[in-house]
Formats: structure tokens, C-alpha cells, sequence
């Protein structure tokens, strides 16, 4: 039987958030099988937890956010950018999990998922005696804003493809289509120290709109109109649109299991990642929630992180 996980052992870590800018203390706590992730505000009295769940996100302007309201003007509480983090738990196959957080967004720490990854190899992955659920596309599904577009196919496996057009000479400068198949890719050495990335010119506006409070070089790429300004440089020749892909399969994952599907898209943010997400939701016949009773009987994936062969 191919199996949930969790993680053995409390980990902890402190970082501040991105748009926010307040300092947030981060545990992650195993959880029983069939829990979910489950994230929780421990600095309310009394601590309120909020499933993640496409349809929980209630604000996607520059990141998703969770909350327990209708949408992000009456919700009693929410928990900030958190599609790293479950980007993270999608790349090591966690199904269940407790997320502690002492403020209203998950820690940006580096800008990737990479940090994240770290804490939960740290704290050791266990195999739970539950089956492992996944949602199994049956019928394509697209959406569309513009010339954004974003869509999801039936697929024996878990493949993404990200193409990005932002007319900005450092970004033109690099690889603007990626295709990322997790039958022979590694989540953990291919995707997730790709680092989230803004222009300075948009700096003011963001911070006046109550964003990127928290945003600097350490977290961050950040470029002026016509150049990258961290000293280091980029990671990758792609890690622009490997980031996109990596937002993505964190945002899908808050469908609430594994994806069998091959997704691409142009343009595409969170917004519409989570617009497809509820279309597929929708569609009873679009979808099917499967297990495997033997390992060998699944597909191989993020094959170099957690092998299902």
C-alpha cells in the first residue's frame, strides 16, 4: 500500500513575514493520518485552526492566504503566503500536518521553499498506516483572464509546464518556458531554491497597499528596470519561471491531496491557480480521489524526494 506521511518530530523556526514585515515563530507538529494540513493561529485566545482547502483561500494578491472568513475583508482569521511552505510538503509528501504560527503569515525566510524543505528533512518523514489519497484528473479543465491561462489534464503522474512574459531585460535574459516532469525530476534539487522575485519600482505602491512590508535582498530577487541587484546573482538561469512553477505546486496542492495531472499555463498567479482549482472541484466528472493498494501500481513520483516505485 502506498502510505500518508507526516513528520516524526516538532521542528521549529523564526523568520519574518514578507508582507507583513512582523516577526512570525513557525512549529511544525506531526499529525494522525487523514488530518490534512492544518494551519493554526496559536497567538488567538483560542488558538483557531484553518484547513488548507482551495476553498479557504480567501486573497491572492501577491501571495495565498487562508482564512476562516467569506473573503479577506470579514475573515475572523487568516494565515498569510503559505504556497512555499505547501509547495515544500508536496515536494517530500506530506499529507498530514499541524502548522503553528504566531502571526497572520507563514516566515519568508530565504524566498524559496528550500528553508522549508530543510526543516522537514530535519525533522525526519513518517510513513502512517493509512492509505495515501490522490485526486485523479479525468477531464481537462482550463481557465482564463486575458491572455493568462492555466489548465489541467489527465496524466498518469504529476507534470507542470510555466511559460512567463514580463518584458523586463534581466528576466528576457533568461529561460522563459519551463517543463517540469516529477517521474524523473527532483523537487528538492530542481525546484525549490528557486526564490521569489519583484522590481523595485513597484516597492512604494506595494507597501502603500499594506504588501512587501517585510521584502529585502535576503529574501528576495530584486530588480531595478534593467538588472538583477542581488550580488549573488540568480541561482539558475531559470529560476524565474522555475519559481512560478514552484508557486504553482503549492498552490494546487491546496486542493488537499497529491495531483495526478499534467497542469500548464501562460502568465498564470495565484489567483488563477486557485480559480482552476475550484473549477475542478466543481466538476464532479472532471476528478476522482484514488488510492494504491501496491506501491508498484502507482506512478513514480518527485522521483529523487520521495520514490513510489
Amino acid at each position: 500500500m502506498l502510505r500518508q506521511r507526516t513528520i516524526k518530530s516538532l521542528v521549529r523556526t523564526t523568520g519574518v513575514g514578507l508582507h507583513s514585515g512582523r516577526r512570525v515563530e513557525l512549529t511544525l507538529r506531526p499529525a494522525a493520518a487523514n488530518t490534512g494540513i492544518v494551519f493554526r493561529r496559536i497567538d488567538l485566545e483560542p488558538p483557531v485552526e484553518i484547513n488548507a482547502a482551495a476553498e479557504r483561500v480567501t486573497d491572492t494578491r501577491m501571495a495565498s492566504t487562508l482564512s476562516t472568513g467569506t473573503d479577506g475583508h470579514d475573515a475572523a482569521a487568516q494565515v498569510a503566503t503559505v504556497e512555499h511552505l505547501m509547495a515544500a510538503l508536496a515536494g517530500l509528501g506530506i499529507d498530514n500536518l499541524y502548522v503553528d504560527v504566531t502571526a497572520a503569515e507563514i516566515p519568508i525566510l530565504d524566498g524559496s521553499a528550500g528553508s522549508f524543505v530543510f526543516l522537514i528533512q530535519s525533522a525526519g518523514v513518517l510513513e502512517q498506516g493509512a492509505a495515501k489519497r490522490f485526486i485523479a484528473v479525468r477531464k481537462a479543465v482550463e481557465v482564463r483572464d486575458g491572455d493568462k491561462w492555466a489548465r489541467l489534464e489527465p496524466h498518469f503522474g504529476f507534470r507542470l509546464r510555466f511559460s512567463i512574459d514580463f518584458a523586463h531585460p534581466a528576466i528576457d535574459a533568461t529561460t522563459q518556458q519551463v517543463e517540469v516532469d516529477f517521474a524523473t525530476d527532483s523537487f528538492v534539487h530542481d525546484v525549490a531554491r528557486a526564490r521569489t522575485f519583484g522590481f523595485m519600482q513597484d516597492v512604494e505602491a506595494l507597501r502603500a497597499s499594506g504588501l512587501a512590508q517585510g521584502g529585502s535582498l535576503g529574501n528576495a530577487i530584486v530588480m531595478d528596470e534593467y538588472r538583477v541587484l542581488n550580488a549573488e546573482g540568480l541561482r539558475s538561469a531559470d529560476e524565474f519561471v522555475k519559481h512560478k512553477i514552484l508557486d504553482a505546486i503549492g498552490d494546487l496542492y491546496l486542493v488537499g491531496h497529491p495531483l495526478l495531472a499534467a497542469y500548464s499555463a501562460h502568465k498564470s498567479g495565484h489567483a488563477l491557480n486557485n480559480t482552476l482549482l475550484r473549477a475542478l472541484l466543481a466538476d464532479a466528472e472532471s476528478h476522482e480521489v484514488i488510492s494504491f493498494a501496491e506501491r508498484k501500481a502507482a506512478p513514480r513520483l518527485f522521483a529523487l524526494d520521495w520514490s513510489l516505485a
